[in-house]
């Protein structure tokens, strides 16, 4: 759902800063890594110690390499299946990294199993739900269908409640439930997704093995 408009907008806010990596000389491939690498830091290192808030800003800061490098191999004209690979399994990294974060939290001195376990549950939800569609297109299904809540609301949703319940450390009283109800709020968005998506595999799948057998009925 967001993917569809703020990828667009996003990217062309981005682009002037791609094209000055471009002149640096950097590559797409190390602004991959480095972004990854400044997600997985914020949330390992501030998430468990309940730093929601710096946590979060650490992590804003990196998550947009995910549209630079992205930009930057458009600009350069080298898009490639390497690119695109190495691009999709650093973002199941990188998520991994902040729900885990908040799992680490909640098992230690937040002191909420409940919340850990969504927290847990999140974390392999988002992974499952990216990998349906993939193992879906690599049977060859083109899987249409977008989904309640794909990785762009995942970390809208999830980041956006870390960042605000953090300001509690800064004396806003009560903003700490933000964070629990988004929790909650992915699980069940990236269950429904999960749904959604092997309904519509189950229903590719049917309608290509159909397709098939009529046309083997017409050759024979």
């Amino acid at each position: 759902m967001l993917n569809k408009y703020a990828r667009a907008f996003f990217t062309r806010v981005l682009t002037p800063f791609a094209a000055l990596l471009i002149r640096l000389g950097v590559s797409p491939d190390t602004v991959t890594l480095i972004g990854t690498g400044g997600v997985v830091a914020g949330a390992l290192v501030f998430y468990p110690q309940g730093e929601f808030f710096w946590g979060t800003v650490t992590i804003t800061l990196f998550v947009f390499s995910d549209l630079v490098d992205g930009n930057m191999a458009r600009q350069l004209g080298r898009s490639s299946r390497w690119g695109a690979f190495l691009d999709s399994t650093l973002d199941r990294v990188a998520d991994s990294a902040i729900f885990g974060g908040l799992a680490l939290w909640y098992a230690g001195r937040g002191n909420d199993l409940a919340l850990c376990a969504v927290s847990i549950f999140c974390l392999a939800s988002g992974q499952v739900v990216s990998y349906t569609k993939a193992r879906g297109e690599s049977i060859g299904l083109p899987v249409k269908v977008n989904g309640l809540v794909e990785r762009a609301e995942r970390l809208v949703i999830s980041l956006v409640a870390c960042g605000l319940s953090g300001l509690h450390k800064f004396g806003v009283p009560g903003i700490q439930i933000l964070l629990p109800v988004a929790l909650w709020v992915v699980a069940v968005g990236s269950l429904i997704t999960l749904i959604q998506r092997v309904v519509t595999v189950r229903r590719e799948a049917a309608e290509a093995d159909a397709a098939l057998a009529a046309g083997r009925g017409d050759t024979a």
